[in-house]
C-alpha cells in the first residue's frame, strides 16, 4: 500500500505556472484533499514579497518531486491565493504568508513545513514523508527491545493487504511525528491474534500497562481518535524547535517549568491538569519546559532554575505566576487560576491590586496599586516578520 502526498502552499501571489501546480479554490479544495493522501499546499498573497521569492523555488521543487513520483496520485503540489479565498485561509487558520502545509488523507498535518526554503530541502522533506512510518516486526522478541521513552502503537494483522491494516497505515501516516508505529503479520503475529487483528498502545515507562484498542479497525475515525488521544499528550513539552508551532495555535500557555530530571513534579502537574482542566482543552495549551533551557522566561518572572518547579501562564501579552507549586493539589486551585485568566481577573489584579471581596465603604480607594505584570516572553517565539507577512497580531490576548 502506498501513501500519497499533497503539498499545499498558502500565499497571496498569483502568477502563471510552468509546472503542474494545482490551483485550489472553494470549489475544488475538498475533492483534491480527499483524492491525494499527502498534498503539499502553499498559501500566498500579491502584496507578500516573501511569497514572490518562494514561488519559483516551490515550482522547481514540484518538478523535481514529480520526476521521482510520476504517479499523480502519489504527490501533488497545490496553492491557494488567500487574497481571493480568505474563507480557505480562515478554515485552515492561516496567519502568515507564505505558509507550507502538508495534508494526508484529507487531513491537515499540525506541523507545517518550517525548513530551509530551497528546492533540495523541500524535495527532501517530501521524500521523508514518502517513507513508510510503520516498521514491520520480524519477531515478537523485538518488542522487548523497544524504546519505552517513546509512545508506541503496535498492530497485529493476519495479512498486509487487509482493510484493517490499511486503516492502521493511514493513522500511522498522520501521527508519524507523535508515535512509533510497529506491525506484525501472519505467523509472526499469530500468538497475539487470539481474537483477530488488534492494536495495542505502549505508553512511556517500563511499568505502565498496555492499552488495547477495543473499537473497529474498519472505522478510520474511531481508530484515529483513539490513537491521537494516546499519541498526543494533554501536557506537551515546549522546546525551541516547536515553540513557533505552539505559539501559532494562538491560545495562552499554562506552563510547568521543571528540572529535566524532576519527573515527580511533571507527573503531579499532568494529573492535576487532567483532573481540573480537561474541559479547558482548546482554550489553553498545557505545556512543560526545561528550567535550564528556558532560563530567560523564568528571569522574566523573577525566578531562576533554583526556584523550580514553577507554574505560570503566558497570555502572549503578560506572564502570571501561580502562587505556590505546593498549592497545585488543592482542589480547584489550578482551575481557578486559569479561569481568572479568562475572566480578566489576573490582568486586573496585577494592575490594580486584589479585587474587593465585599462592598465595605472606602475599600476601593484603599486598594494597593500593583506593578504591571511582565510582558509575554513566549510571544518572541512567534513567526518572524523578516520571513513572513503576518496577517494579524495577537494583541487581543
Amino acid at each position: 500500500m502506498t501513501s500519497s502526498s499533497l503539498s499545499l502552499q498558502f500565499t497571496g501571489l498569483y502568477t502563471p505556472v510552468r509546472s503542474e501546480i494545482t490551483t485550489l479554490d472553494a470549489g475544488n479544495i475538498d475533492d483534491i484533499l480527499s483524492t491525494y493522501r499527502v498534498p503539499r499546499t502553499r498559501v500566498h498573497a500579491d502584496v507578500c514579497r516573501f511569497s514572490q521569492m518562494l514561488h519559483p523555488i516551490f515550482e522547481e521543487a514540484s518538478n523535481v518531486v514529480r520526476e521521482e513520483f510520476p504517479d499523480t496520485k502519489q504527490v501533488v503540489f497545490a496553492r491557494v491565493d488567500c487574497d481571493q479565498h480568505s474563507d480557505i485561509a480562515q478554515r485552515y487558520r492561516i496567519s502568515k504568508y507564505p505558509t507550507l502545509k502538508l495534508f494526508r488523507n484529507g487531513m491537515m498535518m499540525k506541523r507545517e513545513y518550517r525548513g530551509q526554503r530551497s528546492v533540495s530541502a523541500i524535495a527532501d522533506f517530501i521524500r521523508q514523508q514518502k517513507v513508510d512510518p510503520v516498521k514491520e516486526l520480524q519477531s515478537l522478541e523485538e518488542i522487548t527491545a523497544i524504546d519505552r521513552s517513546k509512545r508506541t502503537i503496535i498492530g497485529y494483522f493476519e495479512n498486509k493487504d487487509s482493510e484493517n491494516y490499511g486503516t492502521f497505515q493511514k493513522v500511522a501516516n498522520i501521527l508519524r511525528d507523535d508515535c512509533v508505529f510497529l506491525a506484525a503479520f501472519g505467523e509472526v503475529s499469530k500468538p497475539e491474534r487470539f481474537s483477530g487483528d488488534h492494536v495495542i498502545y505502549k505508553p512511556i515507562g517500563e511499568s505502565v500497562p498496555d492499552m488495547v484498542y477495543l473499537g473497529s479497525l474498519m472505522n478510520f475515525d474511531l481508530t484515529y481518535a483513539w490513537a491521537q488521544d494516546k499519541c498526543v499528550p494533554l501536557v506537551r513539552e515546549i522546546t525551541f524547535e516547536n515553540g513557533e508551532e505552539l505559539t501559532e495555535e494562538g491560545i495562552p500557555f499554562l506552563i510547568l517549568f521543571h528540572m529535566k530530571d524532576d519527573h515527580e513534579s511533571l507527573e503531579k502537574f499532568q494529573q492535576e491538569v487532567a483532573r481540573q482542566l480537561i474541559s479547558e482543552k482548546g482554550s489553553i495549551n498545557f505545556l512543560h519546559a526545561d528550567c535550564d533551557k528556558f532560563r530567560h522566561p523564568l528571569l522574566h518572572i523573577q525566578k531562576t532554575p533554583a526556584d523550580c518547579p514553577v507554574i505560570a501562564i503566558d497570555s502572549f501579552r503578560h506572564m502570571y505566576v501561580f502562587p505556590e507549586f505546593s498549592d497545585l493539589t488543592i482542589p480547584g486551585k489550578l482551575r481557578q487560576f486559569v479561569l481568572d485568566l479568562h475572566s480578566g481577573k489576573l490582568h486586573r489584579e496585577f494592575h490594580h491590586g486584589p479585587d474587593p471581596t465585599d462592598s465595605t465603604p472606602g475599600q476601593e480607594e484603599n486598594r494597593e496599586v500593583q506593578s504591571s505584570p511582565p510582558e509575554s516572553s513566549f510571544q518572541k517565539l512567534a513567526p518572524s516578520e523578516t520571513r513572513y507577512t503576518l496577517l494579524r497580531h495577537r494583541d487581543e490576548l
